[in-house]
């Protein structure tokens, strides 16, 4: 089910959910409600009465809050006799009550604690007719006079009045020297069949309009909310398809997040695919180089006379070395961004190892002219993998020979502070733009984009320097300055 569906389904199911609240609060429970309200606002008026109920003043206060909470009051002793009486409302039943039925609630309440609650039910109440013979009872009547009021299928005769529902709150108090007085308090309980039938009309039209303004808001939200999803849903369709752009659009910020996050994975794939094709035509070139000329001294010796020579055999040689090496390094790139690699840590002297890694220029020193020297005021000692930490020192020199300004010059440096050793490599060439210092440690990255053959090395060196250092986790980094050279440097713990 599609998110615009499951919004409108989710949504209409809580307009339902409300609409049913409404409907049981506002009509099925509505009387419970009005009759709870009413005993406890009754039972609070009682509470008050209660406290001064010995007072001289009983039936003036009586009165006032009688008046005040809407109640009928009546204070009687215990032998019947009438002490203070509020008969603020009409037809209130403890003024009505004979001396019988006065004693039975006073009863009830002793039996109860001295509290005791008298619901009346419209089913229970009694019917009086009142007339020039006084009042009588609903029995009294004649059958069909009787049924006609129980049924109220006609309109009730002036003289019949009938009991309505009420509440008799019973409480038995009782002073320090053991006196006990008894307060009856009577709380007439409105019909609310007319409100019941008024608020279930309201909400039949009410329910009805807002099932269409739900249904109307639900479908509009989930529209608005949709469209977005649906068209970054296609843009990461096209992303899949190989087609790289930003995308920008006014939403929400969870959208708009995810907006950016599509936008980035999108420049990070084509800023990968671009380096995955540069690195498929150099690492082309790479292997086509030494391949031709492999073949094409191979033929010559064939073919021609005299071509056989020392000097054939040894450019067929180096070519042959450097495919070697190439492959290697392709070998050793791929097992260290695949994880499989694994870090043998000894202590070793960098500064030995750096004096050891330079044995291997002698002969680019002698015959090219390069001057490549190393600065150290003593000696240092690290814990790591010497083996991979010598491809890092050859690699980064090498970088620094294939890049250095036409001085020719490298320069290494040790330094020791803080327990720890850097080793910075220092060259003299044309600098790398700072916009640009993060795309280094790219397989075959080229500044000017033109790739030509290194002079050492096979162009992968920087990004195998950067896996074994992260392997190790060592800090890292470039500086360099347009016109200025650059200076690659790592640090490592010392030992």
């Amino acid at each position: 089910m599609s998110v615009k569906w499951k919004l409108l389904l989710y949504f209409g199911g809580f307009a339902a959910i409300v609409l049913a609240l409404l409907w049981c609060f506002q009509v099925i429970f509505l009387e419970e409600f009005y009759k709870a309200i009413k005993t406890r606002e009754l039972n609070a008026a009682a509470d008050s009465i209660s406290e001064q109920m010995f007072e001289s003043d009983l039936s003036t206060l009586l009165k006032n809050l009688a008046q005040q909470n809407q109640v009928c009051a009546m204070a009687i002793g215990t032998d019947g006799s009438l002490i203070a009486s509020a008969d603020t409302l009409p037809n209130c039943r403890i003024h009505k009550m004979p001396p019988a039925e006065l004693f039975s609630l006073y009863a009830a309440a002793v039996e109860n604690g001295g509290s005791f609650i008298q619901r009346t039910s419209r089913e229970d109440g009694r019917f009086f007719i009142y007339g020039e013979s006084g009042k009588a009872l609903l029995e009294e009547l004649p059958e069909e006079a009787a049924n006609d009021v129980l049924n109220q299928e006609k309109p009730l005769p002036p003289f019949f009045d009938r009991v309505e529902e009420s509440i008799i709150c019973v409480r038995v108090v009782a002073d320090e020297a053991g006196n006990e007085r008894v307060l009856l308090l009577n709380s007439v309980i409105s019909p609310v069949s007319a409100t019941t039938t008024t608020l279930r009309t309201q909400l039949t039209i009410l329910t009805a309009l807002m099932l269409l303004l739900a249904a109307g808001f639900a479908v509009l939200l989930s529209k608005k909310i949709s469209r977005p999803v649906i068209r970054i849903n296609d843009s990461a369709k096209e992303l899949a398809k190989g087609e790289y752009h930003r995308y920008k659009g006014k939403s929400y910020r969870e959208i708009r997040e995810l907006d950016e996050t599509l936008s980035d994975v999108s420049l990070e794939l084509q800023k990968s695919e671009t380096l995955k094709r540069e690195l498929l035509a150099n690492v082309s070139h790479d292997l086509r180089t030494p391949l031709t000329m492999i073949t094409a001294y191979a033929e010559a010796m064939r073919d021609l006379p005299g071509e056989n020579t020392p000097e054939n055999v040894q450019v067929i040689i180096d070519e042959a070395t450097h495919l070697n090496a190439l492959v290697n390094d392709l070998l050793d790139l791929s097992k260290h961004q695949a994880g499989v690699q694994k870090l043998s840590k000894e202590r070793f002297s960098l500064t030995g190892l750096v004096r050891e890694t330079l044995t291997r220029y002698t002969k680019l020193r002698e015959q090219e002219g390069y001057q490549i020297t190393f600065e150290a005021s003593e000696e240092a000692f690290v814990e790591a993998d010497r083996m991979k930490i010598s491809q890092v020192i050859y690699n980064l020199i090498n970088n620094a020979v294939n890049y250095t300004g036409k001085d020719k010059k490298v320069i290494i440096r040790q330094e020791r502070k803080d327990g720890f050793v850097t080793l910075s490599i220092w060259d003299t060439g044309e600098g790398i733009p700072k916009e640009q210092l993060g795309l280094v440690w790219e397989r075959y990255y080229k500044l000017d984009k033109t790739h030509k053959r290194a002079a050492v090395g096979t162009g992968l060196g920087l990004s195998i320097v950067k896996n074994i250092l992260d392997m190790h986790k060592a800090q890292y980094g470039v500086q360099s300055k347009v016109g200025e050279g650059s200076v690659f440097w790592f640090r490592l713990k010392e030992a």
